[in-house]
């Protein structure tokens, strides 16, 4: 049988501290955190691999749902400086991983997720953990969730084309929005910061995960 402890300590040694992950509050969320029973049943001995993990199966119309990969989802976080009073908003949580490490470093988190059933998945695994700062909500993920805003910091789970200005709109002032914004063939780990009422963005480092559904770029008129 599979010694998960010792494959999670292996994935924080070999894939999150080598890669400029130096916060000791993320590094203990990622060790106290087991992946294991948020990835589907017949997987979770690759729970600990450095590659994105399927949640869901290719469906007619619908896009696949992935796990992202520990060190970019370890990168992206840091970006974010996440603070112990903040509140968090997290689009795409899918079955819950990711909301369960932004509890370990937030005062809260709304999750919100578009798939009823990894939404389901996600609340009962929460209840389980005991984590009771993060509550998962269903809804489509491209309209954020205003109703609990502003939030501190926002967190996309997934390649976008394009960050909606209703969502960046649900930042405080002083807030931060990091998401993986597909630029060509790379994809770039972007930092957005709300100050005044104005927006400004840098790119912080290539990433290359898969897309989370509803943020395509729209197509742009020429003459």
């Amino acid at each position: 049988m599979m010694d998960f402890a010792l494959a999670r300590r292996n994935m924080v040694e070999s894939q999150i501290r080598p890669n400029d992950v130096t916060d000791h509050r993320l590094i203990q969320a990622f060790l106290e955190t087991p992946r294991e029973p948020f990835v589907p049943p017949a997987m979770r001995e690759l729970a600990y691999i450095d590659e994105d993990i399927p949640l869901t199966d290719p469906e007619v119309g619908n896009a696949r749902r992935w796990l992202m990969e520990p060190m970019p989802f370890a990168r992206l976080v840091a970006l974010a400086e996440i603070r112990p009073s903040d509140l968090v908003l997290d689009i795409g949580c899918g079955t819950g991983y990711s909301a369960a490490i932004l509890a370990r470093l937030a005062e809260s988190v709304v999750g919100i997720e578009s798939d009823a059933a990894l939404a389901e998945a996600a609340d009962a695994r929460l209840i389980e953990m005991g984590i009771g700062n993060a509550a998962i909500i269903t809804g489509a993920l491209s309209e954020g969730y205003p109703s609990q805003g502003p939030y501190d910091v926002i967190v996309l789970e997934g390649a976008v084309g394009e960050v909606p200005g209703g969502v960046l709109a649900q930042l405080r002032d002083g807030g931060r929005l990091v998401a993986p914004v597909t630029a060509g063939p790379v994809g770039k780990a972007t930092l957005f910061c709300s100050s005044g009422g104005e927006i400004s963005s840098r790119v912080a480092f290539d990433i290359n995960v898969h897309p989370l559904p509803g943020f395509e770029r729209k197509a742009e008129f020429v003459f």
